[in-house]
């Protein structure tokens, strides 16, 4: 009987720590910052990140170039007021 209780207990045990762990990483990963990379962005609305680089580029998508640790090159920031505004409203207008 004492091993059966032990038993379930470990079983218990175990599958709240996998439990703290999912709800740590959702936590994490829906944790809202104040900037973005574009990596970042294309995974939090389901997008590839090529279509995110070139929306930034194109100007449909309001962001900045900031230095990104790639040598030259500059890579585009997209702020989380950017982010809820996507969600909300979709791309801006194609710039004339």
């Amino acid at each position: 009987m004492e091993a059966e209780i032990t038993n379930r207990l470990e079983r218990i045990e175990a599958a709240l720590a996998a439990f703290q762990a999912t709800l740590a990483a959702l936590l994490e990963r829906n944790a809202a910052r104040d900037w973005y990379t574009t990596e970042e962005f294309a995974r939090a609305v389901g997008l590839s990140e090529l279509t995110v680089r070139e929306h930034c580029r194109l100007g449909r998508l309001s962001a900045e170039k900031r230095q990104s640790g790639r040598g030259a090159y500059c890579g585009w920031a997209i702020s989380h007021q950017e982010l809820r505004r996507y969600q909300q409203h979709g791309l801006l207008p194609r710039r004339q």
